[in-house]
């Protein structure tokens, strides 16, 4: 029996053909293609956008399924096809009865029905039938056309305020080229006002006044590959092997109904249409566009086949780059010109973190820490937030120390640079901390101070892989 199931999915539309040309019409708006011809990053971005879009919207189609209305015509057109023609003839009235409240198809399906009480052909179950299943495909196809339409409005929408940030923020990079920093595009999710592009630009033109900060973070961003690793590296090597695997060309069993043009798997109600020679061209049209229901086979068939296996590489593996943990001291002592310094390094590195597709984390501190998540879907908005922020209150370094190092032993922040601006004007951390640190240093994380003060305390500072000072004035 053809299930409702199998009906469903052997009458879809072909979803990949239809997202396809979605995609197509997509990505031929002027602005995109302006936008993607400019900046081979963003064009990989919106490309990684579009797929995600589109895997998104496979889903939804099949998870959203058949209405009930649909759901209930279907049920109907089993139960005709199941009837004998003597059968189907006498109940055609309950049948017209069950259309009637569920299906488009009520009036057509009316006027066969009177068509054969006058002339009475004896394949009007077959003929019935067939056409029934092409206004069944017709409307899987609408229902299916009007979600992708709307998930891609969705989707268009999304794209234009993506723009619309991303034109704000040209000329926000120090050197102007926006791109460069393609992990932007997924940034770009949430608005930015002009109070958001005036403060971000006037960060820049006080990193072109201090390069020096510029410098220091850009070797910041270059330590990760400074770390040899101590663990033996492995490589990938390609080798032969046969294989057991699933075939649909190997007929061991039949495992639901397709379409296709194949007549030695055809159903036998299928074959009925070349009983009549007025059926027989809707038989080689449907043969013609692989329209026939077919019986679906699969089976094992087996192949020698490329496996990859890992095996001991004698050369050194390349040092990945990971997050950036940026901790900010965001005291009282910190106030004027080291918090623009603090938040204009932080900045910078959250603009390499974004072009070297690495997270970036910040942390305020004083009495209590905030965080912000820089490189996220709200990065900007986040980065805004930290940006705006006025320091204020004491001096406590060992809570977000702590946190920074809980961070690192977590799968996500494993290679992490933990970095922290500060004027260092604090108490050495106490003996465990310290051991905690040297524990994760031997993990090929890696530990930055950045003081803005010449009294920052020296046995702080002597638990820090690099220490940089910066005092311009």
């Amino acid at each position: 029996m053809l299930s409702a199931e199998s009906l469903n999915m052997g009458l879809m539309l072909a979803e990949s053909g239809l997202i396809d040309a979605a995609m197509t019409e997509l990505m031929s708006h002027p602005q995109l293609l302006v936008l993607t011809e400019r900046s081979p990053a963003i064009k990989r971005a919106v490309k990684q956008q579009l797929n995600r879009w589109r895997g998104h919207t496979q889903r939804k189609l099949v998870q959203q399924g058949l209405s009930d209305a649909l759901k209930k015509e279907i049920q109907c057109y089993e139960q005709a096809t199941e009837k004998t023609a003597r059968d189907f003839e006498k109940q055609i009235d309950a049948l017209l009865d069950d259309l009637k409240p569920v299906s488009s198809f009520y009036d057509q399906a009316k006027r066969l029905a009177a068509h054969q009480a006058e002339h009475g052909d004896p394949m009007f179950q077959s003929y019935f039938c067939n056409r029934w299943h092409a206004h069944l495909k017709t409307e899987i196809e609408r229902v299916q056309s009007e979600s992708v339409e709307a998930q891609k409005q969705k989707l268009l929408d999304d794209l234009y305020r993506r723009i619309s940030t991303y034109q704000k923020m040209d000329g926000v990079d120090q050197s102007g080229d926006i791109s460069k920093v393609g992990r932007l595009w997924d940034m770009a999710a949430s608005s930015l006002s002009q109070q958001d592009v005036t403060l971000l630009k006037r960060f820049v033109a006080f990193l072109a006044k201090n390069p020096e900060l510029q410098a220091i973070a850009e070797q910041l961003g270059r330590m990760a590959n400074h770390v040899d690793s101590q663990a033996p590296s492995q490589q990938l090597t390609e080798t032969l092997k046969i294989v057991p695997e699933k075939q649909i060309d190997v007929p061991d069993d039949i495992t639901g109904i397709c379409q296709s043009d194949r007549v030695d798997r055809l159903l036998p109600n299928e074959a009925v249409l070349l009983a009549d020679p007025a059926l027989e061209t809707v038989f080689y049209k449907q043969l013609v566009d692989k329209q026939l229901l077919n019986y679906q086979m699969t089976g094992q068939a087996h192949r020698r086949k490329k496996v990859e296996t890992h095996v001991p590489s004698q050369s050194k593996p390349e040092q990945k780059k990971g997050p950036f943990i940026i901790a900010v001291d965001a005291s009282g002592s910190m106030s004027g010109f080291p918090e623009q310094c603090a938040k204009a390094l932080a900045y910078v590195l959250m603009r390499i973190a974004a072009t070297e597709h690495r997270d970036c984390y910040v942390m305020l501190f004083s009495t209590d820490h905030i965080s912000y998540e820089l490189t996220g879907e709200e990065g900007l908005q986040e980065a805004m937030s930290f940006l705006s922020y006025r320091f204020h209150g004491g001096t406590d370094m060992a809570p977000v120390i702590e946190k920074a190092l809980d961070l690192m032993a977590g799968e996500r922040y494993q290679n992490a640079d933990l970095v922290v601006v500060s004027d260092f004007i604090a108490p050495k951390q106490s003996d465990i901390m310290i051991e905690k640190v040297e524990a994760l240093k031997v993990k090929q994380n890696r530990f930055h101070a950045v003081s803005l003060s010449k009294y920052g305390n020296p046995e702080l500072m002597a638990m820090f892989d690099h220490c940089w000072r910066y005092q311009p004035l």
